[in-house]
């Protein structure tokens, strides 16, 4: 996939989602599937050609979402409420491109202290004490390096 093709796809994905998220109520909330419903449905080896981006989004609609429990319906009452939003997508998409790993300051300096400022504001909101605050004196808060 090339950078145009990329950009295609992409707005294609964002329509695909948006559309998806604003009829998920007219999708069945729990999947009317068995246990090992989709192994027949897709090749016992991996392929060895890759499929089109078309067959693929067809494959998704015609052999992954009759398999899926849409926690994003209105009538989804189990567990807990879905936390997707829109402007957390386009971050997740963000958080993709960049591709970052976190597991030390040297390893990504800003999504370190992102981080740590994030969970400070946390930590605020939760009224926990100074000690589990990062960006104060304490024996509390910060990172392993």
């Amino acid at each position: 996939m090339d950078t145009a093709e990329f950009r295609r796809r992409g707005k294609e994905m964002v329509d695909y989602v948006a559309d998806y998220l604003e009829n998920v109520e007219q999708r069945p909330v729990y999947p009317d599937v068995e246990p090992g419903y989709l192994r027949s449905l897709i090749p016992a080896e991996a392929p060895l050609e890759p499929e089109t981006y078309d067959d693929i989004m067809t494959d998704v609609e015609r052999v992954i979402m009759p398999g899926i429990t849409h926690w994003h319906s209105p009538y989804f009452y189990a567990y807990f409420a879905a936390a997707s939003s829109y402007p957390a997508m386009l971050a997740d998409m963000l958080s993709a491109a960049i591709g970052c790993i976190g597991f030390s300051w040297a390893a990504s300096p800003a999504c370190t202290e992102l981080e740590t400022v994030m969970l400070d504001w946390l930590g605020k909101m939760l009224n926990l004490p100074e000690d589990f605050i990062a960006g104060t004196e304490g024996q509390g808060g910060g990172v392993i390096q």
